[in-house]
């Protein structure tokens, strides 16, 4: 249910957006405020965005995305998951499933408006998201994973220090490693569990052959390696592949190459939709 809305234009530090968006609250299955912008364009169909950990909906790669599908008449609602941003909550490690479960809170309130969600994009660790609600729901054809990870037993090292394994066991938890100026965040054991024990593998071979999957990658992504997207590609049925050169993680130098790779995916969807 929406909890609140309005109009917001304090927009002019990126010129690539357009002016008016709506914030719109939706409450998760847990009774928490999940917060979003609403870029309504008039058209019925919506695209959702889903950041990445410890992101927000504020990410460059969403934005600049969200304005170009804006600028193409295709309505986009990017939000933050539950312990983010300005949704309710608090932060866990973990939570794949759970931030599963936030999109699909989202999903059911578009679509009880009539307002039908025909395509759900993430980035990273929201990459992981959207495929694993597509492996459950079967009820968004088109799917974009930006730089997401296909095992998410590796790449915690960086981020969590050495034999952590044995460290959180022995204490119960770690302190998550931050950048300067971030605020700490503790992960406890049921949280690393919750992600050693989520598997793309299973889940990605139970997305409906129908369902049209792009994962886009960067050649030089320095958080989750290029060959995790063509595991990717090995594993889901219906799959496209898309490889960025020279682009990092966060697409730091390529973010103008995103839109003419993603947007004619996301056309081709809707218009498949409508002939349907």
């Amino acid at each position: 249910m929406a909890q609140s809305s309005f109009t917001s234009t304090d927009l002019g530090a990126n010129p690539k957006v357009l002016k008016e968006q709506k914030k719109i609250g939706i409450q998760n299955e847990h009774g928490e405020n999940l917060v979003g912008l609403l870029h309504d364009t008039g058209s019925l169909e919506i695209v959702v965005m889903c950041h990445g950990f410890r992101s927000t909906k504020e990410f460059n790669v969403l934005v600049n995305l969200a304005a170009a599908l804006e600028i193409e008449g295709i309505s986009v609602f990017r939000f933050d998951f539950a312990g983010n941003g300005e949704s309710e909550g608090s932060f866990e490690y973990g939570n794949y499933w759970r931030e599963a479960e936030d999109l699909r809170a989202v999903v059911h309130h578009f679509n009880g408006m009539n307002r039908p969600v025909t395509a759900v994009l993430g980035h990273s660790k929201g990459g992981n998201v959207v495929l694993l609600y597509a492996s459950k729901y079967h009820d968004v054809q088109t799917v974009v994973n930006l730089s997401g990870r296909f095992n998410l037993q590796h790449g915690m090292e960086s981020r969590l220090g050495k034999n952590f394994l044995e460290r959180i066991r022995k204490d119960g938890f770690i302190d998550g490693k931050t950048n300067p100026g971030e605020a700490s965040y503790r992960i406890t054991e049921a949280s690393l569990m919750d992600r050693l024990n989520t598997n793309m593998n299973e889940a990605c071979v139970q997305i409906d052959k129908d369902c049209r999957v792009l994962t886009v990658h960067g050649s030089a992504d320095e958080v989750v390696p290029v060959e995790d997207a063509l595991s990717f590609g090995n594993t889901i049925p219906n799959h496209k592949l898309h490889i960025v050169e020279g682009a990092d993680h966060c697409y730091t130098s390529h973010l103008d190459e995103l839109a003419p790779i993603v947007l004619p995916f996301i056309k081709e969807g809707l218009q498949q939709g409508k002939c349907a």
